[in-house]
């Protein structure tokens, strides 16, 4: 039996006996670029029926139809965990988003502050990027990334019973804001369970208001990310990974 080689993100049901039908440019990435033909198999995933096994059925160059063969992986979500991050310029964004998916985010809010240096994106492309991540790391959950927002109303919407790790890096060095106190407070408090967020400002790091208000929130946790300033896209990795290893699902 041949193995899947591609996998592939759809908008589309799966289940056993379903057929899909392939867009253009998913023909074309299939059938002209990885060179499949009939009795080739994909695996495919919707963010919702966990991966299936899909035999080529049909391929042309413009078209083809997959038909699910059975699944090869149940639905994984991943933590009940939001990412939110100033954008920056536009690789580093996209390598944000890119890890972001890789590593486990429910959802990832592109947030403008103060010093944020850009003040729009495309949420096509950045989802796009998200998926991309999926299909390469092999999830079967696809993040949303929402349209970009204001810090002060995304905090002024703040949902209940969602802490806050929020990453500062005037707390470099400090013994107040160590990863550890973060981990152990978080644990004690019984707060592992719920659902969580992280905050990483722009390059410029966050006002002096900002940074007032955040630690003035009784759901944010102040964090420091070691004795350096950290880029944002590292610093994002960072969180993401101290944040898994107390709380998440590297345990």
């Amino acid at each position: 039996m041949k193995d899947a080689k591609v996998r592939l993100f759809v908008e589309h049901p799966l289940g056993e006996g379903q057929t899909i039908p392939l867009e253009r440019d998913q023909a074309h990435y299939l059938f002209g670029v990885m060179r499949l033909g009939v009795g080739d198999f994909v695996e495919l995933f919707n963010g919702h029926d966990g991966a299936w096994r899909c035999e080529v059925v049909q391929a042309g160059k413009r078209a083809g139809v997959l038909a699910c063969e059975a699944q090869v992986k149940p639905l994984q979500m991943p933590p009940d965990l939001w990412l939110l991050f100033a954008p920056i310029k536009k690789a580093r964004t996209d390598f944000i988003v890119e890890k972001a998916a890789e590593m486990g985010a429910a959802r990832i809010m592109p947030v403008q502050t103060v010093f944020t240096n850009s003040e729009r994106i495309r949420q096509d492309r950045l989802q796009a990027h998200a998926v991309e991540a999926a299909e390469q790391c092999g999830g079967t959950y696809v993040p949303e990334v929402t349209a970009l927002q204001k810090l002060d109303r995304v905090l002024a919407d703040w949902p209940e019973g969602r802490q806050l790790m929020f990453c500062d890096e005037a707390e470099v060095g400090s013994s107040s804001a160590l990863s550890g106190v973060f981990a152990s407070e978080a644990a004690r408090e019984g707060q592992g369970a719920g659902p969580w967020a992280i905050l990483i400002g722009p390059e410029g790091g966050f006002s002096p208001e900002e940074r007032a208000r955040l630690k003035a929130l009784p759901f944010a946790h102040i964090v420091s990310l070691g004795p350096r300033i950290l880029r944002a896209d590292t610093a994002a990795v960072a969180a993401m990974t101290l944040w898994q290893q107390a709380l998440g699902d590297w345990r």
